[in-house]
């Protein structure tokens, strides 16, 4: 709704000078109800209410009630309605009102009083035969723009504001019927602008007195004139008696020929400016002589200029603006092509051909603009950056180009400037990072805007004047090393990619006086606290903040300023972290360590590995098991030395035997009587589904120990089973196990054993590693021998 309001205020505004507008604040409450058929004006508006627009509906009629609660009223628009009359006191409580339009109604009488605050009133196209309602304008002391107009315009009418310092007054001479001479020269006013739609005899009276009331005067709406009528005398007339240096015309379309004419006379006159807006050229475009002495033109000013010819010289038309001795030269939004060199040395300071369609070829080799300061040809289509530098390379006083929003693109090309060129705009012209091969070398001010620019490159040297950079809505990812720059003060980088900048970039930069680098997608994260450091060490110096600075990532802080940003100090810091958090850790995992050594976890893992893996094997070979419930008699065969027999029949052997339906093989028992003792041993290890075999220092001492081991081992490896247990009583220092004992090295380097611990918790685990070794069930035929003879195989 604001939006929609400041843009028909800015339409209202447009003929209004600038004094005359109302100061708009923030806190300003607005109500826009333009444009919604209203027949009267709305009830239960916020009381608050101060600017108000209800233009462009159909309201007839204003009652007293309709603003009397609205006492803040500043801004009251009700222009484009049906209003055929203003009660007496429909404004008597709106004390603050400022500023009131009521043009382009009914209205044909005035009976209210205005508020004496009041500085701009329009009453202009309405229903007045006269003015004589000026007559209560006395009060208004403040006015500073008045509109107005009326069928019959007469001079008392107008003497009663004759007293006001009017800034401006505007006179829709629509409708008129009768002027009274010398009228309008009774109004105090610094502008005057006259509209009006009408061929009325009347008219060059007015323009008479138009042109003595004011130095500032513009015309509006005056139609075309017609080719063959002769205007020679009432322009000269009017022209001769003319104390104008300003003059604005408006919607206005001539012949060529008058319009020479029209322009010669001016030109000799003592006007200083001529601004000509929405103008066409009518009738054929010819080669006519024109006396560019005596003047005291300085400015002229031609927006949308139409030719409503296709077949003429552009040369003539060209040659008419190229030789004009005057300082300001501006044609904008007219299709203009090309504009010709001056033939002599120019008088010319200030060129504005924006919105156009000039190409390349524009005043290139042009050796007579060496006074011109400006130029402006934003808006056109110039291609090549080389070529744009070629043809400013002999304006030697060239000081500002403006190239913005052409189609601008460099090959690398030798770029020669204009020597003292300082301020360049490039702004929309879609230049890549190469453009700063090609920048002048004296340049101050640069306007990169709205390029496909990611990156300075670092080989850029010569820019050491260069003062102001601006470089947003580019693609940038950091900050430029400002040492590129050493003059820089001022650099622009807003609305590019830049995630953060890095803290070289912010180191390079600090000598900077401002800096934006407002709405770019700011990561909060770690890297970002040295951006607000240095913002916090530096305030005022960046632009924008802090509403323009606004976290992007993570989503959880999307939209959080930065300001308000808080990540704490040990999440970025490696040395407050490392003692945070890291030593906590290592503390712990050498408690852990610790717990584990002291209640021996490490033993109770590796003995539950080996069950498991035990009980996998076990399953796993369980075709081979029903085999071997038909071949063994035994579930194992121990050996040991008959030094450890008394933990082997005290300890291991009870423990077994508890077991339900384990069958042990012992030499004191099972060897059969009359066989060698190499017989009964290798009877007793093919006859047992295991060997397990109690390993301490006394057994490897024992040389029968070894036969045992000798043909386990050997089964092992012929039969390809697993049929060895090693328990480990005491621990064997290698050293102590003789060079011929090779195999049980090798045995207990590259099989697990099971080791005998002291403590009695851990015993049940140790007998349940051990049971899961041997469990097998044998065959039922099998007699379990329950005789044990002590002896030793020796």
């Amino acid at each position: 709704m604001a939006a929609i309001f400041f843009l028909t205020l800015a339409t209202v505004f447009i003929q209004a000078p600038c004094d005359a507008h109302p100061v708009l604040k923030s806190d300003d409450v607005i109500g826009n109800f333009s444009y919604k058929s209203l027949t009267k004006v709305p009830p239960n508006l916020s009381p608050n209410t101060t600017i108000l627009d209800l233009s462009h509906n159909n309201i007839k009629k204003l009652d007293a009630t309709d603003f009397g609660y609205l006492l803040d009223l500043k801004v009251l628009i009700l222009s484009h309605n049906q209003i055929t009359e203003l009660v007496s006191k429909v404004f008597s409580s709106n004390f603050y009102l400022e500023y009131l339009d009521l043009s382009n109604n009914r209205l044909e009488n005035i009976s209210c009083t205005f508020p004496s605050r009041l500085r701009h009133l329009d009453i202009s196209s309405n229903n007045f035969t006269s003015l004589s309602f000026c007559r209560g304008f006395a009060n208004l002391l403040g006015l500073e723009y008045l509109g107005l107009g009326a069928a019959n315009i007469l001079k008392l009418d107008l003497e009663s504001v004759s007293h006001l310092p009017l800034q401006q007054v505007f006179i829709d001479l629509k409708g008129l019927y009768k002027y009274e001479n010398s009228s309008l020269l009774v109004l105090n006013t610094n502008r005057l602008h006259l509209s009006t739609i009408s061929d009325h005899k009347d008219i060059f009276s007015v323009l008479f007195d138009a042109v003595n009331t004011t130095k500032f005067l513009e015309l509006s709406n005056f139609g075309k004139w017609e080719r063959g009528k002769h205007y020679d005398d009432y322009v000269s007339t009017i022209v001769s008696n003319s104390q104008l240096t300003h003059l604005t015309l408006r919607n206005l379309g001539v012949p060529w020929i008058d319009f020479i004419r029209i322009l010669q006379k001016l030109w000799q006159s003592s006007l200083e400016s001529l601004h000509v807006h929405n103008f066409t050229v009518q009738d054929v475009i010819l080669k006519a002589p024109f006396d560019y002495t005596n003047t005291s033109m300085k400015e002229l000013l031609f927006d949308h200029v139409a030719v409503e010819v296709f077949l003429f010289s552009q040369k003539d038309l060209y040659r008419l603006f190229s030789e004009m001795n005057i300082k300001n030269l501006t044609i904008t939004n007219s299709n203009l092509l090309y504009m010709l060199c001056p033939s002599k040395p120019s008088t010319l300071e200030h060129i504005d051909f924006s919105n156009n369609a000039l190409t390349d070829d524009i005043f290139q080799n042009c050796l007579t603009l060496t006074k011109l300061k400006t130029l402006k040809l934003s808006v056109n289509k110039l291609q090549s950056l080389s070529q744009v530098s070629l043809m400013t390379e002999r304006m030697t006083s060239l000081q500002y180009l403006d190239v913005s929003q052409n189609p601008l693109n460099y090959a690398g090309k030798d770029c020669r400037w204009s020597p003292i060129i300082g301020r360049l705009n490039m702004e929309s012209c879609s230049l890549s990072s190469s453009v700063f091969q090609c920048l002048p070398k004296n340049i101050k001010t640069v306007n990169l805007r709205r390029n496909d620019i990611s990156n300075v490159p670092l080989d850029t040297t010569n820019l050491t004047n260069l003062e102001d950079l601006d470089l947003g809505y580019n693609r940038l990812s950091d900050l430029p090393d400002c040492t590129l720059f050493p003059s820089l003060t001022t650099i622009n980088v807003e609305y590019n990619q830049l995630p953060y900048p890095s803290p070289e970039s912010l180191k390079n930069c600090s000598g900077l006086k401002q800096i934006n680098i407002g709405n770019n997608p700011f990561h909060c994260y770690c890297g970002i606290k040295k951006f607000i450091s240095e913002k916090s060490r530096s305030p005022g110096k960046f632009i924008g903040w802090p509403d323009d600075y606004v976290c992007e990532r993570p989503d959880e802080l999307k939209g959080v300023k930065l300001e308000d940003f808080y990540l704490p100090e040990m999440y970025c810091n490696v040395f407050i972290m490392v003692p945070i958090i890291v030593v906590p850790i290592i503390v712990g995992v050498f408690l852990i360590f610790a717990l584990c050594k002291h209640f021996d976890v490490p033993w109770f893992v590796k003995m539950v590995w080996k069950w498991v893996r035990t009980k996998q094997r076990t399953r796993s070979s369980k075709n081979g098991y029903q085999e071997l419930r038909r071949d063994f008699a035994f579930h194992a065969f121990i050996s040991y030395s008959e030094n450890d027999a008394s933990w082997v029949k005290n300890i291991l052997l009870p423990s077994i035997q508890s077991m339900k339906d384990i069958r042990i093989c012992q030499h004191e028992r099972n060897f059969t009587p009359g066989k060698s003792i190499v017989e009964n041993i290798i009877n007793c290890i093919d006859n047992s589904y295991k060997s397990i075999f109690v390993l301490s220092p006394h057994f490897v001492q024992s040389e029968w120990c070894h036969y045992e081991l000798y043909f386990a081992h050997h089964k092992l490896y012929s039969e390809n089973t697993d049929n060895l247990i090693l328990i480990l009583l005491e621990p064997i220092p290698q050293y102590l196990i003789p060079s011929r004992y090779f195999k049980l090295k090798a045995l207990m380097k590259q099989r697990t054993y099971l080791e005998w611990p002291k403590e009695k918790s851990k015993h049940t685990l140790f007998w349940a590693n051990l049971r899961a070794a041997i469990s097998i069930s044998l065959s039922e035929s099998e007699q379990e021998s329950s005789v044990s003879v002590p002896s030793e195989s020796s």
